[in-house]
């Protein structure tokens, strides 16, 4: 037994002594616990350790969060179909350990770990693969580890693996419940790892492979790196972040939200660079050297009496590697409109609907459609959902269909027609 449990157990049962006599009913009656109540007692307590979360000490706190997102996603490439299940990637399964420590009035510390779950990996699904990647199945994979020192007045310092300061800059412009489901670079991960075809017949190049970006095939954001990151305090809604790390990449960015009249805005804005050798996106790589330049903004402005918005936003990459006859800039940008409203008791509607569009080169001449290399791409994505959530269970349910059609231009400048893409996603996200 611990040092700890005979007080424990003289606690609680000084506790209940006390209950039974403030409403007047004797012990015997109040509950009959056997000859052997040190050992009923025992047993509880041995419970009720097993399921408490600890910490390994009484300075910093510890909170333990996450959440389980798992779909169907039933694909048609205009020639075959099917339905895979399996963890979705665009916000895939998780689980985070934070916690935090108040040094004096104007300073604490603090610390993210965040761990990624996924069974099949929805990123890397293809018409041969139904649970993607052999590497990625049934997997954990570290997302974020850093620890912060901040002020109040100063701003926040963050150390280790964390999102840079473009990390999700367009998508978390998103100012609606559409954000985990159908933000910006949502349309790139739905189309996994699928082949392109061209009248039925496979390119063996995936859909992926002809669309830029540094980060999902989404140009004008970054991703998580080891970084030294600073976060500055709020200033009439808006703040600066930036970031530094690898070998070598930088990026910046201002945030805003806030409110003007009726309506709610939330928007985003930021430029980076990189000479990183790994961790690149689609940058070329020239003697061990990659040079890419991105930069992107997006905003959201939702009227609050009724719930309706708009969400939208652009993104560009630029390579400096290419070849002097390959196209050398990425461009994304997208716009997404609906109203999001507490139509039932069960929580708030989300209705949208989608319009993204990619031009894209490829940074090397390894993309070949139709017997053609590829020098660039012009592909069109359209999308339409619903996501409602359920407050009671923290839960969130999606139904969302998904279009992607397009052509790809070769160096010759022939032009070839790609066989539409469509998929409907149907799932939950339950937090906790």
């Amino acid at each position: 037994m611990s040092s700890k449990r005979p007080y424990l157990i003289a606690n609680f049962a000084l506790a209940t002594i006390a209950g039974t006599i403030a409403v007047g009913v004797s012990p015997v009656m109040a509950a009959d616990l056997g000859g052997n109540c040190c050992a009923d007692l025992e047993e509880r307590i041995a419970e009720l350790e097993a399921t408490t979360a600890r910490k390994g000490n009484r300075k910093v706190s510890l909170t333990i969060s996450g959440w389980v997102n798992e779909a169907a996603f039933w694909w048609d490439d205009g020639s075959e179909r099917n339905v895979y299940v399996g963890t979705n990637s665009l916000e895939q399964s998780r689980f985070k350990f934070a916690g935090k420590a108040k040094i004096d009035e104007e300073w604490a510390a603090g610390y993210t770990i965040e761990i990624g779950v996924q069974g099949g990996q929805s990123s890397s699904f293809s018409q041969d693969n139904d649970n993607g990647s052999p590497s990625a199945q049934n997997t954990l994979n570290l997302r974020k580890s850093s620890w912060f020192i901040e002020s109040k007045h100063l701003g926040k310092i963050s150390v280790g693996l964390d999102g840079t300061a473009t990390y999700h800059l367009l998508d978390d412009a998103d100012g609606v419940n559409t954000r985990n489901y159908a933000d910006a670079e949502a349309a790139a991960v739905a189309l996994g790892a699928f082949d392109l075809r061209v009248n039925g017949v496979d390119q063996n190049v995936q859909w992926g492979q002809i669309l830029g970006g540094f980060n999902n095939n989404t140009p004008g954001q970054s991703g998580r790196r080891n970084v030294v990151r600073y976060d500055s305090p709020t200033f009439a809604g808006f703040l600066v972040t930036a970031a530094w790390g690898e070998d070598d990449m930088w990026d910046a960015a201002l945030v805003y939200k806030g409110e003007v009249g009726d309506f709610a805005v939330q928007g985003r804005v930021g430029y980076g660079e990189s000479t990183d050798n790994t961790n690149t996106g689609s940058c070329t790589s020239i003697a061990g050297r990659r040079d890419c330049q991105w930069w992107g903004a997006a905003a959201t402005v939702q009227h609050k009496p009724t719930g309706v918005y708009v969400y939208g936003g652009f993104g560009e990459q630029n390579d400096d590697n290419v070849a002097a006859n390959a196209e050398d800039t990425n461009t994304t940008w997208f716009i997404q409109g609906g109203i999001e409203q507490k139509f039932i008791p069960l929580g708030k509607t989300v209705v949208f609907g989608e319009f993204r569009n990619d031009e894209a080169g490829t940074p090397e001449a390894t993309r070949v459609v139709n017997g053609l290399a590829v020098r660039e791409s012009d592909v069109d994505h359209w999308a339409a959902g619903v996501v409602q959530s359920i407050d009671a269970a923290a839960m969130d349910l999606y139904v969302i269909y998904r279009h992607a059609d397009g052509d790809v231009t070769s160096f010759t400048n022939a032009k070839t027609d790609l066989d539409a893409f469509d998929v409907v996603i149907t799932g939950a996200r339950i937090q906790f």
